[in-house]
């Protein structure tokens, strides 16, 4: 079995097809049990968030693991295999352990070294474990990326090189501004009550925000939210919470609004937001088309489209030819959209005294940010990490064998033993105990070498094969090593986040 993943990020495909595609919590455990009862899946855990959906798999055949996941993806998020598939990238075996670590560390990220990241890969992992689509490999990469992650940002600098999105978006609102300075005395709307709309509050009242207004579906989150905000010690921001009714009237009022939420459609429209600062706003407006390249099809020049930079380029070609200008005159309300799919309407970036920044502004402007000198040095331990992973997997496949072929010499030093208590019937216990540990010493010692040789061989690239050899070598039972691998992948202690 090979680990294989398959998906799309904001590297590869622009945010119109990433908001589209977008999985509910729902649909992401229905995509790994549809993955779990393909042929060629034996495992399965997805990987979603604002910027990615990867599904990752441990699959026995690589061709037909390929054209499964990106079937699955492809009906579970409801955009079409033909149109998914040119924005798709697969990366197997030990390429997928290196994206895995990379994106833990925060080296694929919109911002360069972000730490939320990990947060949403132990989701992942948990889910997976939830419903048991997590078998040995997964718990073992996903425990094993959650701990490169971790080690990247506490011997680096690499938290130098970004931050947050919330921290991100806010420095590009502010326009070159102080952020502490720019935020002073504002007003801010904080919509949704999620793990992402709850950092944007707790980072507006850190910047210094006169108050905060928190809106959410569900008014006991919102309550909950605010009630963080006011504890002893926190930043003593002013704060309360309304419900989702009464945002049009909060936008009348609101500095800055920052929206976050799980919705399906737009939560603030071009027409509320041009209401509540009593603008007029024509629909009717239809931007020019964008003329560029579609990107390749074929997995190998896709992986080279993305990694070249052809894809950046070809997304800021689409966003320049289908997004008009930000509004003229001074800002009289900024608007911070992190959510995928996007909550506020793009065409609010039209109306006059109105800053929007989305996901996809971010992603261009994150391009152009200068990477901090401790990236390398991450990914010098990204690189040493997915040797020793694919080292431990290597020599983790041969422990059954070996497991089973001291359980079969234990079971021939008991059938001898046995053998000798029937032609020596006399001996006395003291005898029989010596008798049987320097036959057991005998047994050790002759197996000790070619075990520990035979891990250590196996550990190295195109070790596998020494397991079979093993087996043949010493006529051992497959149903025996079977049995050892199943108790291993059984053990409840194994693999927990």
């Amino acid at each position: 079995m090979s680990l294989l993943v398959v998906g799309l990020s904001h590297r590869s495909a622009p945010v119109s097809v990433l908001e589209r595609a977008s999985l509910a919590a729902e649909t992401q455990a229905k995509l790994l049990q549809d993955t779990l009862a393909a042929e060629p899946a034996a495992e399965a855990a997805v990987l979603a968030t604002c910027n990615r959906i990867e599904l990752y798999a441990d699959v026995d055949k690589f061709h037909a693991g390929v054209a499964e996941l990106s079937t699955l993806l492809a009906q579970h998020s409801g955009v079409g295999l033909d149109e998914l598939t040119p924005y798709l990238y697969v990366h197997y075996e030990d390429r997928a352990v290196h994206h895995l670590f990379s994106v833990a560390c925060g080296l694929d990220s919109m911002v360069v070294g972000e730490g939320q990241i990990l947060g949403q890969i132990k989701d992942a992992l948990a889910l997976g474990q939830e419903i048991h689509t997590a078998g040995r490999l997964l718990n073992d990469l996903f425990q094993q990326a959650l701990r490169v992650g971790k080690r990247a940002h506490s011997e680096t600098g690499i938290d130098r090189a970004g931050q947050s999105l919330v921290t991100f978006g806010l420095e590009q609102l502010a326009a070159g501004a102080d952020v502490a300075d720019w935020a002073r005395g504002k007003r801010a709307l904080v919509i949704g009550a999620g793990s992402m709309s709850s950092l944007a509050a707790a980072t507006l009242a850190r910047t210094g925000v006169a108050e905060i207004v928190v809106a959410n579906r569900t008014r006991a989150r919102a309550d909950r939210l605010v009630e963080i905000l006011g504890q002893p010690g926190g930043t003593g921001v002013a704060a309360h919470a309304v419900e989702m009714a009464a945002v049009s009237d909060e936008l009348t009022r609101a500095d800055v609004v920052v929206s976050c939420t799980g919705a399906t459609g737009l939560v603030l429209t071009a027409e509320a937001v041009a209401g509540a600062l009593g603008l007029a706003f024509d629909p009717a407006y239809e931007a020019p088309a964008a003329s560029v390249p579609a990107p390749p099809a074929d997995p190998d020049r896709h992986a080279a489209w993305v990694e070249n930079g052809t894809a950046g380029t070809v997304r800021q070609a689409v966003r320049r030819a289908t997004v008009p200008a930000q509004g003229a005159g001074p800002v009289r309300l900024a608007l911070l959209d992190l959510a995928m799919p996007r909550d506020i309407d793009g065409a609010t970036a039209r109306l006059d005294g109105v800053r929007l920044v989305d996901i996809e502004s971010l992603a261009e402007a994150s391009a152009d940010a200068p990477m901090a000198a401790d990236v390398d040095q991450v990914r010098t331990i990204v690189a040493d990490e997915v040797a020793a992973f694919g080292a431990a997997q290597r020599a983790a496949h041969i422990t059954p064998t070996v497991v089973a072929l001291r359980t079969m010499a234990a079971g021939v030093v008991a059938g001898e033993i046995a053998r000798l208590d029937g032609r020596l019937p006399d001996l006395d216990e003291k005898q029989r105990a010596e008798i049987t540990q320097t036959v057991r010493r005998v047994v050790d010692k002759l197996l000790h070498a070619p075990t520990v040789r035979v891990k250590q061989l196996a550990s190295e690239p195109g070790g596998a094969g020494y397991a079979d050899a093993l087996r043949e070598l010493f006529d051992l039972d497959p149903q025996t090593v079977a049995a050892v691998s199943r108790a291993d992948l059984n053990d409840p202690n194994r693999g927990r986040s």
